[in-house]
């Protein structure tokens, strides 16, 4: 399969393997069913199944934006070298890593975030590769995506448990007192709540598992996409249904434009990655005006195509952030268009294989079917000192699920878990205050969260090192 020695088949089919099984469904895709398993809304096999239906649909119907930020937080391009066993050597060091960590924290029965963990190897990696001997451009971790990431996995749960309070307080001052003395009940051992809420309940896990696989799932499929990257890029490194003589007339266009730049009006930085922007175009003709053979570039020159179109899009956008660029209005959005994942010479980067998809979203649920239970317990039982009602399950699951599908139209990662367990922790607040909350159990999920990073990264880039000692 794709020309590869046994040797190296067998490694890749086993780093997809264990990318499938990092895939956060027995960790993450659990807080999805948490509320509507322990509110009795739905039985747990239906529920799962339900789910992971749902985060099938969320995957599929997504789009692949989340999924590329994953992919090009590591500038793979810039650490691909002819030797395939280092590639092979950073794919293992992420995924160990983040195998590791998630399944420690699973274990423990911490809501502990499966996106910090994948980002944090990635770092890790990208780290090592940083202090490498043989590194000659310094660059081993796109900062720029890596600050934006950060700042959505920061802000998303303190905006979570903010919304979760104000949701609980329209909910108290709003309703009738008959209602809110159901909706605030505890659920009763095996018996289901009244239909009404019961639909509120599954209509809110429908939604947060949709848009879970929207944004966790998608992370799952840059996964996968930065290992094909990284060992076979002669078949994954460009998409081949795109022909490549339709970037012609955009790379004109990209030259005319930010050919009007007045150079001497930027910074120093800023005038390299101009001239930058000049020879990558250029490098880049030469490949698409050579005779491609079924419309498609030969495949030993494919990651130098991909690095090109990749650094074309990160220098214009790094000028005009930094505001110095003279131009019009229309030819600043022209540009900011050509840097947009998917689109104009980005779409010949930024992809996703239907089979890619579809293996992420049948991981997603059989993950979900088979862990599901510890992460259901916390989150109904451990993290506030009542047992969660019906009315502090709807509002966490509404929050996340408004979080998540906001974050994913923009292109952002953020955590479910995250999200939702801070939801969980507002809505107990909002009742009783803080001395509602179990200082243990917030304890460890606040120390899981804030270790992630850190030690994903420490790990991930100890591994790299040690894999390219190994192989």
């Amino acid at each position: 399969m794709f020309g590869l020695e046994t040797d190296i088949f067998i490694l890749l089919a086993f780093s997809i393997l264990a990318a499938c099984a990092f895939v956060n469904g027995f960790h993450d895709t659990a807080n999805a069913v948490a509320t509507v398993i322990y509110t009795n809304s739905l039985k747990p096999n239906v529920a799962v199944m339900w789910s992971g239906f749902c985060n099938f649909l969320g995957v599929f119907f997504g789009g692949i934006a989340v999924a590329m930020g994953i992919v090009n937080l590591l500038p793979v391009e810039m650490l691909i070298d002819q030797d395939v066993y280092h590639s092979i050597a950073m794919v293992f060091a992420l995924l160990f890593s983040a195998i590791i960590w998630n399944l420690g924290t699973w274990y423990f029965g911490l809501p502990s975030s499966s996106s910090h963990t994948l980002i944090g190897s990635i770092l890790g990696v990208g780290l090592a590769f940083t202090f490498m001997p043989e590194n000659s451009t310094g660059a081993g971790v796109n900062w720029t995506k890596a600050e934006e990431l950060f700042m959505s996995l920061l802000t998303s749960p303190i905006f979570g448990f903010a919304l979760a309070i104000i949701i609980m307080f329209l909910l108290r001052r709003l309703l009738s007192k008959p209602l809110r003395e159901v909706i605030f009940s505890e659920p009763k051992k095996n018996q289901p709540p009244p239909m009404w809420i019961r639909a509120i309940l599954v209509m809110t896990c429908t939604l947060v598992s949709f848009f879970h696989g929207s944004n966790d799932g998608q992370k799952g499929v840059g996964l996968v996409m930065l290992i094909l990257i990284g060992i076979v890029p002669a078949h994954f490194a460009l998409n081949n249904e795109v022909d490549p003589a339709e970037l012609k007339g955009e790379l004109v266009r990209i030259e005319q434009t930010v050919g009007r730049i007045d150079s001497t009006k930027l910074s120093a930085s800023d005038r390299v990655k101009l001239n930058s922007i000049h020879h990558e175009i250029a490098s880049l003709r030469t490949h698409i005006d050579k005779p491609l053979v079924n419309h498609e570039i030969a495949q030993e020159e494919r990651m130098d195509a991909r690095r090109s179109v990749l650094l074309i899009s990160r220098n214009t956008k790094t000028i005009l952030d930094n505001g110095d660029a003279t131009l019009n209005v229309e030819d600043k959005e022209y540009l900011k268009m050509q840097s947009a994942s998917g689109q104009g010479i980005r779409r010949y980067t930024d992809y996703a294989p239907d089979w890619v998809i579809l293996m992420i979203s049948l991981s997603l649920g059989l993950g979900t079917m088979v862990g599901w239970k510890r992460i259901v317990v916390t989150i109904g039982e451990k993290i506030g000192k009542q047992h969660l009602t019906y009315a502090q399950g709807a509002s966490a699951e509404l929050v996340a699920a408004s979080t998540i599908g906001v974050s994913s139209a923009l292109g952002l990662p953020v955590s479910t878990t995250h999200v939702l367990s801070s939801g969980i922790a507002g809505s107990m607040v909002a009742s009783k205050g803080v001395k509602n909350l179990q200082g243990g159990t917030i304890r460890n999920i606040v120390i899981a969260w804030v270790l992630t990073l850190p030690v994903t990264m420490l790990l991930s880039g100890t591994l790299y090192a040690f894999f390219r000692w190994v192989f």
